[in-house]
């Protein structure tokens, strides 16, 4: 390899001196932040609606819950009723088949719309998806499902009908989602606590 000469017409500190210029736009290139565009933050941004964005995330997640619940009813308790006659294999369906749409549908749904990372956990029994929740969530339903049950029977409503059904199976699903909450809150105040001491 043959070495570069510096031109015999400049002195040699003169050539050898560094275009500090360059290099303050090549650090300071690093310090430019990218326009405030949430799409750019997040790839998947693209695929959503600005308008979904501005609902607040509870809104969101109680109407999906309340939705789903119904839509099931509906196609399940509706459209099987006059195939099933008895009642506890009708309830045996109904809570597999809200136990299924609950893990498959809704609660990837409930992920995808949050708009930021860990948004709606809270509303979910079982906020992390791994392959035991698909039987967590079969189980869950047939324990929210009795209770929406006995609450049928309590109050005497011999006629179920998908809007009451969504909305007693949402509450429940909120009150047991609620205290599992307040449970974990409870433990991770104490180690706290511990801790602190």
């Amino acid at each position: 390899m043959s070495k570069k000469n510096p031109p015999k017409n400049t002195n040699e500190a003169e050539y050898y001196k560094i275009n500090t210029k360059a290099i303050d736009r090549l650090v300071n290139a690093e310090k430019i932040t990218p326009p405030n565009d949430k799409k750019l933050k997040d790839p998947a941004k693209q695929y959503r609606s600005d308008f979904l964005d501005r609902i607040p995330a509870p809104v969101k997640a109680l109407f999906l819950k309340f939705w789903f619940n119904g839509a099931v009813c509906y196609f399940i308790f509706w459209g099987l009723g006059l195939n099933i006659s008895s009642t506890l294999d009708m309830i045996f369906v109904l809570a597999v088949a809200l136990g299924i749409i609950t893990d498959i549908f809704l609660n990837n749904i409930i992920r995808f719309i949050e708009t930021i990372p860990g948004e709606n956990e809270k509303w979910l029994m079982f906020p992390k998806k791994r392959f035991w929740t698909f039987f967590a969530n079969i189980l869950y339903a047939f324990v929210v499902l009795f209770c929406v049950i006995q609450t049928y029977e309590f109050i005497a409503i011999f006629y179920v009908e998908p809007i009451l059904f969504g909305l007693f199976y949402m509450g429940f699903d909120l009150l047991f989602v609620g205290m599992k909450n307040l449970f974990f809150t409870i433990i991770e105040d104490a180690k706290n606590k511990v801790n602190k001491q």
